[in-house]
């Protein structure tokens, strides 16, 4: 059985989600997604992304249940984990670690479109969370989500389409791994 984790960080918007679902199906892993737990966790409790940010500055239990779960999955091994800052909680258990950047606007765009609202608010809320994440990533883990020196691959999806993105991703894989198994 196949023990590889694979871990995509990246800022809201830069298309994790969707390059580790793609990776995740070409080697047949599971696929977590914090950022996904993270927006059902807002919805449950009925506040916006923002809203939660703000909460998870003065409770850190929210974002330690989010990161004790990447963190349980990753041990089981066989998995993709998606997640803002997976390259360092993962650091030392991940074979693979990928972090995606893009400009501020592309991210916007990306997001209102995703969540069906205006560039404004998105932008706005974009804004907002970036901002808190940073004070509590910096706060609770002493990480500075500005220093990707860890990262095995740093990828601009300005630049790329999602396809070429994984494209781009699936070689530095073979290239570091040789060819990954398959669960």
């Amino acid at each position: 059985m196949c023990g590889l984790v694979v871990a995509v960080s990246g800022m809201p918007g830069s298309g994790k989600s969707t390059l580790a679902r793609k990776i995740a199906e070409w080697l047949g892993l599971r696929l977590v997604s914090a950022g996904g737990l993270f927006r059902s966790l807002a919805a449950q409790r009925g506040l916006t992304l923002s809203e939660l940010s703000r909460i998870a500055e003065e409770d850190p239990s929210i974002d330690r249940v989010i990161d004790e779960m990447s963190l349980s999955e990753a041990s089981r091994g066989c998995v993709v984990i998606d997640a803002h800052i997976a390259g360092w909680i993962l650091r030392g258990v991940a074979h693979f670690r990928i972090y995606l950047v893009a400009p501020e606007d592309v991210r916007a765009k990306r997001i209102a479109e995703r969540d069906s609202k205006s560039y404004e608010e998105a932008l706005s809320e974009l804004r907002v969370r970036e901002e808190s994440e940073w004070r509590r990533f910096k706060t609770y883990y002493n990480i500075d989500i500005k220093d990707l020196s860890g990262f095995d691959l740093v990828i601009n999806t300005a630049s790329f389409n999602a396809d070429e993105v994984f494209e781009i991703s699936k070689k530095a894989i073979e290239l570091r791994l040789g060819r990954p198994c398959r669960e």
